[in-house]
């Protein structure tokens, strides 16, 4: 069975049917879907077939039962329905129709009840909705997906409006309309974004479209709610998390449950995320961490169906462009800080290095081979047992970890530790978990699982934990690998007294936070390597793509993944450069390999050998030149980062977010810009040395060839570096020469490489690391060449102003 809390009362419940009625007590539970087991553990739970059982009662919004305007607060009036099978000419489809029920003592319950909502106004951009399906509550208490109480913003309007109320902000309106009852969001020029679907907008289909409603089960009364807009022609949606299916998510039912996915081939996601945006300048948060499934027009076509485990409905709406959607986003849940200049370097890793031998091999070798890097991770083998965590160096095969880490920062290395938190009943620390309350429960005061998984909804167990984890980190370690996180148990019961229904989710969040609180308390630096995720874990950089395949079809999905997380407020992210599951061949690690340099963070990790010198001395030739591309053009990368975290954009970047007004760029899911101007497109088949690219409009240059590029499709060979890298014209790229760890950048000689053509001015960002100050830097051409409109860097370092044609590529 799956469970949530219904209330945070105690009483007994009845778990399944044929179980019987329990002889303790346990916070109220009740099934998340249709009374049917999961068919295994890590299934995601889809709560969609609970809005299709016949046995449940529906409840489909109405008409306004009363409004105050200057409140924005109201009651929504609810007709009860039962779905009823039709049946025509051996054709059986479900139907709703209106159902009064036997109720007993007669009149004192709603056949047809009335219940509150509320419109909140927090920015000109965000509107919250809130509806409750029930009498009573929950208590409003701080929210972990949320940076603080959302604010209250004065400048909407109010007019009466024929049939309804209106208010109406710069950037647009809410119409809210009596009978029947609706919610219409507007853009500034008046055009209809978005509607609530009411049952009356279906009469004209013979589709039994479900519309804006809400659920109460029969087998425990809980409540489940549909949030159900329009959709338009041509309409696309985007976001909800690392989804590694198609970018635009209309025509699909995304299930938001935190999984262990396995992989990037399928729907499973290790980092959903309840938020999405629409080509028509619209986007919605869904705020709540009970499961979710959202039915993007799968289903009916018209029908953007928000599927709800929650009893209520927390919903954030957000008006603008895609740049103006993700701003207002983060702004709610939270903005990223810069990572450490360390971080953008390269991460060498495989599956494992086990030994203090190894590791020092492995730093002299990359210095050996000049290749530029500043992480060595250590991922399963560094403690005595392999995987089995406990914080603690092997004896045998690490004489002195606290002195190789100080040795290897010497020359340039960070060291970055692999750790979990489930505990096998092996490890030696179980007992101790188990003693001490540490782990998540279940009902009957045991452990849901046979491995312990830490609750870090107990202080005391983040306490236990960020002192393992502190050690580490005192002991002079960089970086800590935040692996898993998708497990949490759902019939757990947490220590606040919530289940597993509301907790699964919040879990990578909750993990997430409790790592990164403690890295930034000892080395004063914003850094983990996360694989699971919630809405709010932005606030703590970075997370990386999973356990990717090795092939081509892998290495397209995992980009679609990329672009996807940075369109759910995400600016950082990473991938295992070559795929996960076993030797990359060497022309794929190749072709990855460009595509990887060129991601906010860069990690060769995975089956063994990873080492460039561990293939063709031309490979080893290829990996170090596009290893130097990204180290030279560490200024442009860390400007852009820094421009990103202030507004709340993707490094990863869709065409459309800076093209919104492009239709073709909303097409594109196989391309990307890193940053605002250098256009990205790998190539993702064996054997290819070129590519179909979609070029936005204006002209672009390419960085390898110094070939211009007109707007839309253009057929373009790769250069050296196997990959299309095209400049936006009208460019300033910031670049240094490359050094072996980015320790070794000389950040006093920068090179402004003007990309114009034919523009006669240049536009670019610089920012330097010693003071994290994001500068504006614009030239205009002088003669045959460019020049400074004024030095931004004056005083601080030098710079040298060339056009593109002059430099060495």
């Amino acid at each position: 069975m799956r469970f949530r809390e219904n209330t945070m009362t105690y009483r007994p419940c009845r778990l399944a049917p044929g179980i019987g009625v329990s002889l303790f007590f346990i916070p109220t539970l009740f099934a998340a879907s249709a009374n049917q087991p999961p068919g295994l553990l890590s299934d995601p739970v889809d709560i969609s077939s609970d809005f299709h059982d016949f046995t449940n009662t529906f409840f489909l919004a109405d008409t306004l039962a009363a409004f105050d305007p200057v409140t924005a607060t109201g009651a929504i009036s609810w007709r009860r329905h039962q779905m009823v099978p039709r049946i025509a000419f051996d054709n059986m489809e479900p139907v709703l129709r209106p159902f009064a029920g036997e109720t007993f003592p007669g009149g004192e319950y709603a056949v047809d009840p009335s219940l509150p909502f509320s419109i909140q106004f927090v920015s000109p951009r965000t509107v919250r909705i809130r509806i409750r399906t029930g009498g009573a509550s929950r208590p409003d208490v701080p929210s972990l997906m949320l940076v603080g109480e959302p604010p209250r913003d004065a400048s909407w309007r109010y007019s009466a409006v024929e049939g309804g109320h209106r208010y109406t902000s710069q950037a647009g309106s809410v119409t809210i309309l009596t009978n029947p009852w609706h919610i219409e969001f507007r853009d500034a020029q008046g055009k209809l974004l978005t509607r609530t679907n009411h049952t009356a907008d279906n009469q004209k289909l013979l589709d039994p479209v479900l519309p804006f409603s809400f659920i109460r089960r029969t087998s425990d009364y809980s409540r489940s709610l549909a949030a159900v807009f329009s959709l338009s022609p041509g309409e696309k949606l985007f976001g909800c998390g690392e989804s590694f299916t198609r970018l635009d998510k209309r025509g699909q039912k995304i299930v938001l449950w935190a999984n262990d996915a396995n992989g990037v081939e399928s729907g499973r996601m290790y980092k959903p995320i309840p938020f999405f945006m629409s080509n028509r300048g619209y986007g919605m948060f869904a705020h709540t961490s009970a499961p979710a499934t959202f039915d993007f027009g799968a289903s009916y076509s018209i029908a953007n169906s928000l599927l709800l485990g929650d009893d209520e409905l927390d919903l954030f709406v957000f008006l603008g462009a895609p740049k103006d959607i993700l701003n207002e986003y983060t702004n709610l849940t939270g903005k990223p800080p810069m990572p450490p200049l360390w971080s953008f370097g390269l991460w060498m890793s495989r599956i494992t290095y086990s030994s203090e031998a190894e590791v020092r091999a492995v730093a002299a070798k990359l210095r050996e081979n000049r290749v530029p890097a500043d992480v060595i991770h250590l991922d399963t083998g560094w403690f005595e047992t392999d995987w089995r965590c406990d914080y603690k160096f092997s004896t045998t095969r690490f004489q002195d970890p606290a002195r190789m880490m100080a040795d290897l920062k010497q020359q340039g290395f960070h060291i970055s530790l692999w750790q979990l938190p489930y505990f096998v009943p092996k490890n030696l620390l179980f007992p101790e978990i188990v003693a001490k309350g540490l782990a998540v429960k279940d009902g009957q005061g045991n452990l849901p699982y046979e491995d312990a998984i830490l609750d870090f909804t107990n202080p005391a167990t983040v306490a236990w934990y960020q002192e393992k984890i502190a050690n580490l980190l005192k002991m002079g370690a960089g970086a800590i690998k935040v692996d898993f996180g998708e497990a949490a148990p759902l019939t757990g019961i947490y220590a606040n007294g919530r289940s597993g229904f509301y907790e699964h989710n919040l879990y990578p969040l909750r993990y997430n936070k409790a790592v990164a609180d403690i890295t930034r308390q000892v080395t004063g630096e914003n850094i983990i390597w996360a694989r699971s995720a919630w809405a709010g874990s932005q606030r703590y950089p970075l997370h990386w793509g999973g356990d990717s395949g090795n092939t081509d079809t892998s290495m397209a999905a995992t980009l679609r993944g990329g672009l996807s997380f940075g369109l759910s407020g995400f600016t950082f992210w990473s991938h295992d450069i070559g795929g996960f599951a076993q030797k990359p061949p060497e022309e794929l690690y190749r072709r990855w390999t460009a595509f990887g340099m060129l991601t906010s963070h860069s990690r060769c990790h995975g089956a063994p050998p990873r080492e460039p010198w561990e293939y063709s001395a031309q490979f080893l030739d290829d990996f170090r030149r596009a290893d130097e591309l990204k180290y030279r053009l560490m200024p442009y990368i860390y400007a852009q980062s820094k421009d990103s975290t202030e507004r709340g954009l993707p490094m990863l970047r869709a065409l459309f977010v800076e093209f919104p007004d492009d239709p073709g760029a909303w097409q594109v899911e196989d391309e990307y810009l890193f940053g605002a101007d250098l256009l990205v497109a790998p190539l993702m088949e064996s054997g290819t040395t070129g590519r179909d690219v979609y070029v936005p409009k204006g002209q672009w240059i390419d960085y390898q060839t110094g070939k211009l590029y007109a707007g839309g499709w253009q057929k373009i060979e790769a250069g050296q570096i196997p990959v299309v890298l095209l400049v936006r014209e009208g460019a300033i790229i910031p670049r240094m020469k490359p050094a072996q760890s980015t320790s070794q950048l000389d950040w006093k000689n920068l090179e402004m490489v003007v990309y114009a053509a034919s523009a006669q001015s240049a536009q670019g960002l610089v920012c330097l690391p010693a003071d994290n100050e994001l500068r504006r830097v614009n030239a205009a051409r002088r003669g045959t060449g460019f020049a400074l409109t004024a030095d931004p860097l004056a005083g601080k370092a030098a710079s040298t102003v060339r056009l593109y044609s002059e430099v060495a590529r």
